[in-house]
């Protein structure tokens, strides 16, 4: 894959991830939204409540990750994808899964959200919200090759942690959970360069060069 060093291409890279996150995670229910990458204050990202976009003759809502966040590991924006992916599936079901402005999550929220791959824990300020990869989406990150992203501005900064959130015409699910370590471990074969990623310490070898492979 290219590397992600382009607003056009990292844009496409989040549609080509929310694409298959919809068809393998919500039997692709969603209708795609238009994914921006602004700065969200408080979050690493939003969705917006009603349809903001223009696309042609329809509308569409608006799925947000924060300009300022995308360093973090690529578990990390896929989780927070998905968040705000719950999110757009409970305003198309008509389920209040928000309160007090789109930022405190009820049960409504981390029930939907750990049938769709998610750990949540519950934040006293902003409820069911605080956002983890499970195991299953983890591998299946892996199992679809996606690496970090090679783009960010400024120098990160880390949300308060309550969790995704809605904005009015707003948004909706803002996840500002504290970022961790990459929760995968990548291995590079020093000959030919190929990769490989795995959720533990594990000694391989590139089946290409029949050379062993390093963590990097």
């Amino acid at each position: 894959m290219k590397e992600t060093v382009k607003t056009s291409r990292t844009a496409g890279y989040l549609e080509k991830m929310f694409r298959a996150l919809n068809q393998d995670f919500f039997n692709g229910e969603l209708e795609e939204p238009i994914i921006t990458i602004q700065s969200t204050p408080r979050a690493y990202g939003h969705v917006t409540v009603g349809k903001t976009w223009k696309r042609k003759d329809d509308w569409r809502h608006e799925l947000n990750l924060g300009a300022e966040t995308l360093e973090r590991p690529i578990e990390a924006i896929t989780a927070t994808m998905v968040h705000e992916m719950v999110h757009l599936y409970n305003i198309a079901h008509e389920v209040q899964d928000c309160s007090r402005g789109g930022l405190y999550h009820n049960k409504r929220f981390r029930d939907e959200a750990e049938r769709r791959g998610l750990v949540i824990t519950h934040h006293e300020k902003y409820g069911w919200s605080t956002t983890e990869p499970s195991e299953k989406l983890i591998d299946y990150i892996i199992g679809q090759g996606w690496t970090e992203i090679a783009m960010n501005r400024g120098y990160g900064w880390t949300p308060p942690p309550s969790a995704g959130g809605k904005a009015g015409a707003g948004g909706q699910g803002a996840d500002t959970t504290p970022p961790k370590k990459s929760s995968t471990r990548k291995y590079v074969c020093p000959k030919c360069g190929q990769s490989i990623r795995a959720t533990k310490t594990v000694n391989i070898i590139c089946g290409d060069c029949m050379e062993q492979m390093q963590e990097v």
